[in-house]
């Protein structure tokens, strides 16, 4: 009889139904953030709006292009994956999915299918967009800086506003001023919130040898950086309302920066693991109410 026992993680990963473990490795919870931020920059462009199911597409191929990427960082960091308590239940990482080369080529596949609809049915400038935002975080963050800088994030943020200035190119390939400014955010707003969760699971890091910031420069001095990036993140949020954006994106930009500061304040003051998880969730409180105040400003348009 085997007695071995599996740690919890592994366990439930491998008992979960098989719709479940495939529909993880694409990371769809990300995707869909990812393709709120692009339906964001189409919404804060002056220009008109696509027919809607251009909309609709673009917004599809947003959120496969980022399944895409996400299954591939699963695919590629499956070995480290099992070193850390956070990932070691991933389905590749755990072995609930055998990483051949079949999952490569549908990666690929489903990268090529959003990138070339998205060139046919909208423009070419979108197009590049929604592949530069994939490339970004897949072989740029991923395979290129992860392991070997604690800036991996900072650059690989730019995935995240690629995905902004995606959705502007599809109403105006000359992407204006707002929608530059709120991929501005964008970039600015993926340090401090990955920092927050890299600050509460330092150790896993340290353990999977990926030099994150709390890893290369302590807990307390990498809280101190996480606060000193989300005022500046704050700060660069409201710009768009000096160049156009309606009220309620002042409102959100307001309410949802002091919401962030507030934690990230504490997490500097006293940087324990409970006050960078709340800091971490703040900062997708701040990114959400920041596009629902973009949505309620185009809605009034």
């Amino acid at each position: 009889m085997n007695t071995t026992r599996l740690p919890v993680s592994v366990a439930a990963a491998a008992a979960a139904p098989r719709w479940r473990t495939v529909a993880s490795v694409f990371k769809m919870r990300i995707g869909v953030l990812i393709m709120l931020t692009a339906l964001a920059g189409l919404a804060i462009s002056p220009a008109p709006a696509p027919a809607p199911w251009q909309v609709l597409l673009m917004a599809l191929a947003v959120l496969v292009a980022s399944a895409s990427a996400g299954a591939f960082n699963q695919f590629v960091e499956a070995g480290s994956d099992r070193l850390m308590k956070r990932t070691r239940g991933r389905a590749f990482a755990s072995g609930a999915l055998h990483a051949g080369p079949g999952w490569m080529a549908l990666i690929v596949a489903l990268l090529a299918l959003a990138v070339g609809a998205t060139w046919l049915a909208i423009n070419g400038v979108a197009a590049t967009f929604l592949f530069l935002g994939a490339f970004t975080y897949a072989v740029v963050y991923t395979l290129a800086l992860k392991r070997r800088t604690w800036l991996n994030i900072v650059f690989g943020g730019l995935s995240g506003s690629f995905a902004v200035l995606t959705g502007a190119a599809a109403a105006d390939p000359a992407i204006g001023t707002l929608p530059m400014l709120l991929a501005l955010v964008l970039f600015l707003w993926t340090p401090p919130h990955f920092w927050s969760l890299a600050i509460a699971n330092r150790d896993d890091y340290a353990a999977a040898g990926v030099p994150m910031l709390p890893v290369v420069m302590g807990v307390p001095r990498a809280a101190r950086i996480v606060h000193a990036n989300t005022v500046l993140l704050v700060a660069a949020s409201l710009l768009p309302a000096l160049f156009g954006a309606g009220p309620a994106y002042l409102v959100a930009a307001l309410l949802g920066g002091a919401h962030f500061l507030r934690h990230t304040r504490r997490l500097a003051r006293d940087p324990q693991r409970a006050h960078a998880m709340r800091a971490f969730f703040a900062s997708m409180v701040q990114l959400a109410v920041l596009v629902a105040g973009v949505a309620v400003d185009a809605a009034l348009r």
